[in-house]
């Protein structure tokens, strides 16, 4: 098993010049087990019917999402569900 495999990707729900989603992004980025991947919402009507007033939220594989405003405690508890 190689280390990509044991990571975790988490996916950003963003948009251009947001400035909570660039703190969410700067929070997310320290942690060695997490991949982060940005997901422009603005691109896609139905993402920004579903998180236009939510963002910045975090989403796993598993469909958990953690809703901002959220710290670094909080996100570590998250990832350990």
């Amino acid at each position: 098993m190689n280390v990509d495999e044991c990571k975790i990707e988490i996916l950003l729900y963003s948009t251009l010049g947001c400035h909570l989603c660039e703190q969410a992004a700067d929070l997310i980025h320290p942690y060695g087990a997490v991949v982060l991947k940005i997901v422009e919402i603005a691109d896609d009507p139905e993402l920004v019917a579903r998180y236009g007033l939510r963002i910045p939220v975090a989403a796993r594989a598993t469909g958990q999402e953690l809703d901002w405003p959220f710290d670094a405690a909080a996100f570590e508890r998250w990832l350990a569900r």
